[in-house]
């Protein structure tokens, strides 16, 4: 690998996308753009990588603070040569540098390595990554010589009628040597239309050396630039499909793949099923033999082995092995399910621990709660943590029976063992072992129907006389 310096071209407004938000970081599959290219560029083997910012450069220093990566500042954009400019000092004094644009989320490490190696194989001072589109519109032309050698680049709006006709266009991605880069970057100048520092004048300069070389990319969706909102939408397509391709061929059943997103940071292990209309975010982990039934969406959450989960959301939870979730149950953040756990139909939890064989099998809410193993959560149970200012939590130990409609006040601790009776509302401690009972007494008045004049006949009556 020749190219250990990389040098990312993400300075532009990117007015096209009509965003307050800095081109590069605009997401496909849940990362930045910018963010897909250091991925690539650093596993093609580079270990210095510099990002050249300039608008919004406070958001995009930001987005990337964990990215490893170090910045250079472009205060006013008067063209690629003149970014590249601004990294000068941190590049090397010897090596290879890749010089990548940050709007080009599709490239992969496997073609930068390509075209890293044909760099070094063919001696040149710069090689550049070139493409052929049928319609080559708004991308600069490749010209070469008699020979196939390159002579220059040459931008759309500086070109004659006869070098708009070629097909083959810079894709924007240079190999440079270091030493050349160095040596020729601070002699460009602005003598073209936009009176802006092309970085594709370094091609006639090397070409003047005899060290200019291209090479064309296999798979032109790679090169993709993204300019606005519908070209994201396609380079998010194409990148679905390679994420779906990819998993599936690491033992992944997906149903329909057309209709399944998910995202380029998700893990899932071999043998699970994923179902139709189904969405993944964020940084999930899926075991092996996990069955995610249609319509989930599941984000930022950890799925253990054996789990199910049908028609549900869960985020930002985890859940434990053979556990049972859905459907239509809702897992708010900060959930902690056990494993052999079941999860109805209706239920909702949020910011709780429920202990491993746990049941809360329909209609209920379980929210800042700390429930032990082997309890079982009745039918319309109500966790009441809110007291219209203050949240609190609930303490309920192992195997506790919390019959139906029954509402958990919080604060209030449950002790292992104990019961509820169906329809209670706890609001007192309740010992171990012991039945809570909080109805209220029956009372039957006999001929109330009758005192009030409301037999049905009567009132049916009255409906027809209402009409």
């Amino acid at each position: 690998m020749n190219c250990k310096t990389a040098v990312i071209l993400a300075a532009g407004a990117g007015t096209r996308m009509k965003s307050a938000k800095p081109k590069v970081l605009h997401s496909i599959m849940g990362r930045t753009m910018v963010s897909h290219v250091i991925s690539q560029v650093r596993k093609s083997g580079s270990e210095k990588i510099i990002v050249v910012v300039g608008h919004g450069a406070h958001q995009v220093r930001e987005a990337l603070s964990e990215e490893g990566v170090s910045f250079a500042v472009q205060n006013e954009q008067l063209g690629t040569g003149h970014a590249v400019l601004q990294a000068l000092d941190m590049i090397p004094e010897e090596g290879g540098v890749f010089i990548v644009c940050g709007d080009t989320p599709l490239i992969t490490a496997e073609t930068l390595e390509k075209f890293s190696d044909y760099h070094e194989k063919s001696g040149a001072l710069l090689t550049v990554l070139t493409a052929q589109y049928d319609d080559p519109s708004g991308y600069g032309r490749i010209i070469r010589d008699q020979n196939g050698g390159l002579l220059r680049i040459v931008e759309q709006k500086d070109a004659t009628d006869s070098e708009k006709s070629v097909r083959e266009v810079n894709a924007g991605m240079y190999c440079v040597s270091a030493q050349f880069l160095r040596e020729s970057l601070p002699r460009l100048t602005n003598d073209n239309a936009q009176h802006e520092y092309y970085i594709t004048d370094l091609v006639a300069m090397a070409a003047e050396k005899d060290g200019a070389s291209a090479y064309c990319a296999e798979d032109v969706d790679e090169v993709m630039g993204v300019n606005n909102r519908v070209q994201l939408a396609a380079a998010a397509k194409i990148m679905r499909k390679r994420v779906n391709e990819r998993l599936m061929m690491d033992g992944v059943t997906i149903i329909d793949p057309d209709s399944t997103y998910i995202d380029d940071t998700v893990v899932i292990g071999n043998d699970t099923e994923i179902g139709p209309n189904t969405i993944i975010k964020g940084n999930t982990r899926i075991g092996i033999n996990v069955t995610i039934g249609e319509g989930c969406q599941i984000e930022d959450s950890v799925i253990e082995d054996d789990v199910d989960i049908l028609k549900s959301v869960v985020k930002e939870s985890h859940i434990g092995s053979r556990t049972h979730v859905g459907p239509f149950a809702y897992l708010r953040p900060g959930n902690e399910i056990g494993e052999e756990c079941k999860i109805g139909d209706f239920v909702e939890f949020k910011n709780s621990v429920f202990g491993s064989g746990s049941k809360a099998s329909h209609l209920a809410y379980i929210g800042d709660a700390d429930v032990g193993n082997d309890c079982n959560v009745g039918c319309g149970v109500i966790f009441a943590n809110y007291d219209g200012k203050n949240k609190h939590r609930t303490t309920v130990g192992d195997r506790v029976f919390i019959g139906s409609n029954s509402n958990l006040v919080a604060p209030v601790t449950v002790h292992d063992d104990a019961f509820i009776a169906a329809g209670t509302t706890v609001t007192k401690e309740v010992t171990e072992g012991a039945l809570s009972i909080g109805r209220v007494v029956d009372r039957m008045e006999e001929g109330w129907v009758d005192k009030k004049n409301l037999r049905r006949e009567k009132l049916h009556s009255s409906h027809k006389n209402d009409r």
